[in-house]
């Protein structure tokens, strides 16, 4: 039995903690963990349990949709388009991925019967990533049972363990590792991203010195834990470094946060909420030293890590660290292809369909997941890159639809990113783009007790919220921000504190604020949202 939670719309209820106590638990007040493959003597209280949750998160064997829909789950969308192709035409899919399994379903489900190939360079089917850093490295979950359940199964020709060198746009190939070549009438890019190593290739090599993206990785980390360790030392302070950080604490072992940014989790909330995710570190036992950086990492004579040394001068000793400095595109199989691909990812517009080198979109090559970028309309058209769960799901199946579809059925990628962490017991979730604001406002709740809501604004607009241990109220925000209402909120809560007054963000300007129009977001179907121009008063 597989079992996933969408935690982008898990609300922290906790039915499902009554009904199913050894498939779920929530060690916090809405942190909430489970069992991805569950023993099948547990089916009937998961089954129970899913169809008591409030907002229908829980999925058991198969997937449903991420776009909330008033049609029947298996009710193929329509496409119009070519009716031939639909029934011989052939789609390649290079990455077996979240993103990529997921458009695989979306096409059969939509009606697609031509010849569908998926390469995959991992030797697993699709899993689901978010366990890795916490369900598995703390030993709940095996690492074999992340395998994701289907939306429905896709009946493709799957090449696992096989990775992708080129790409000919012209002949319309795929260029395979192996020597073949797979034709494609249409092609769906879903590489995703890999954890960026140690820079110090001689240092990387040592034993002890891991680095957490895939499945395997969160193995080996997890074999290293049981071993026996004295000592962690987290290299950066991101949410997977956070995560992991919370997880060994968790397992009782001493842990040492090493990160450049004032505070933890700067790069994405900024300076004033991250100062929050600090002291609920320190609170949990972690070391954490900010504003310094990892000058090298030492090893003994036999190639094992024994410490590290800090830019401030100071040593740390550990027999184990875990590199946490971010994410490299998978893109470099793209070289020379004329695709605009970099650093940044593959360029797409907003229907997936990616741009070429001279920024003319194509029509038969697709993009989703975390290796595109694309424009959103919410946050003034700038491109934007984003590795969530929910980004990769929702963009999936865009780009699955619009790549069977034809111009007048097709649909723009709109939904605003949604992410979530659970840390230290705590339910981080985000709305929006945080990164896009000059103010902020704790809208609800108490920061001394770590359950609040902080809303993001840029110039007068909600742009974002974020919060801790309260996700029932992030769809809410989520609509303000759709509608683009006045920043700071002007509404009564029972537990809004009166006094509240904006702050400056503090946000790192990754994504930079320009002049532009502010967008209204409508509908709920990807079918029907659009968006409108709002002219700004002058």
């Amino acid at each position: 039995m597989r079992v996933v939670v969408d935690l982008t719309r898990c609300q922290g209820y906790g039915q499902c903690v009554f009904l199913a106590p050894d498939v779920f638990t929530m060690p916090g007040q809405e942190a909430l963990l489970y069992d991805t493959g569950p023993d099948d003597d547990q089916r009937e209280h998961v089954l129970r349990a899913a169809a008591a949750c409030p907002v229908q998160a829980i999925h058991v064997g198969r997937m449903a949709t991420q776009h909330r829909t008033m049609r029947p789950e298996m009710v193929p969308a329509p496409t119009g388009g070519d009716g031939e192709f639909k029934r011989n035409g052939r789609i390649v899919i290079v990455g077996a991925s979240l993103a990529g399994g997921r458009a695989a379903g979306v096409l059969r489900r939509d009606g697609f019967t031509g010849s569908l190939t998926l390469v995959g360079d991992e030797p697993h089917q699709p899993y689901d990533r978010p366990p890795l850093s916490k369900q598995v490295l703390s030993g709940k979950v095996p690492a074999e049972r992340t395998l994701l359940p289907h939306l429905r199964e896709p009946d493709v020709e799957w090449l696992p363990s096989t990775k992708a060198t080129g790409l000919d746009l012209s002949a319309q190939r795929v260029r395979l590792a192996d020597g073949r070549e797979l034709g494609f009438d249409k092609l769906l890019i879903a590489t995703g991203a890999r954890a960026r190593p140690w820079p110090k290739e001689q240092e990387a090599a040592l034993d002890g010195v891991y680095v957490l993206r895939t499945l395997d990785e969160a193995h080996r980390m997890r074999q290293r834990l049981v071993a026996g360790v004295n000592r962690v030392l987290v290299i950066g302070a991101g949410f997977t470094g956070s995560e992991v950080a919370s997880v060994c604490r968790e397992l009782g072992l001493p842990v040492t946060v090493v990160d450049h940014g004032p505070v933890p989790l700067n790069g994405a909330l900024g300076k004033v909420i991250g100062a929050v995710a600090a002291d609920m570190q320190r609170a949990a036992g972690v070391d954490l030293r900010c504003g310094v950086t990892v000058a090298s990492l030492d090893g003994d004579a036999d190639g094992r890590l024994i410490g590290a040394r800090l830019s401030d001068g100071s040593t740390v000793e550990a027999d184990m660290a875990v590199v946490a400095l971010g994410a490299i595109r998978n893109v470099e199989w793209l070289e020379g292809s004329g695709l605009a691909a970099g650093v940044w990812g593959v360029a797409t517009d907003a229907g997936c369909r990616a741009f070429d080198i001279n920024g003319l979109v194509t029509d038969n090559v697709f993009a989703a997941g975390d290796v595109a970028r694309f424009p959103h309309p919410v946050y003034h058209y700038q491109f934007v890159a984003l590795e969530h769960w929910g980004n990769a799901v929702a963009q999936a199946e865009v780009a699955a639809h619009n790549m069977i579809s034809d111009q007048a059925h097709r649909w723009p990628h709109l939904s605003l990113p949604v992410f979530w962490s659970n840390q230290f017991g705590t339910n981080i979730k985000s709305v929006g783009v945080p990164s896009f604001a000059d103010e902020l406002v704790i809208a609800q709740g108490s920061v001394a007790e770590r359950r609040f809501v902080a809303v993001y604004g840029y110039r007068g607009r909600i742009t974002a919220a974020v919060t801790f241990d309260q996700a029932m109220w992030v769809d809410f925000y989520r609509r303000l921000i759709e509608q683009a209402a006045p920043f700071p909120p002007d509404f009564r809560t029972v537990d809004r504190r009166d006094g509240m007054r904006p702050v400056p963000a503090e946000v790192p300007q990754r994504i930079k604020p320009a002049e532009g129009a502010t967008v209204v977001v409508t509908g709920h179907d990807p079918a029907e949202r659009r968006v409108a121009l709002v002219r700004p008063q002058r």
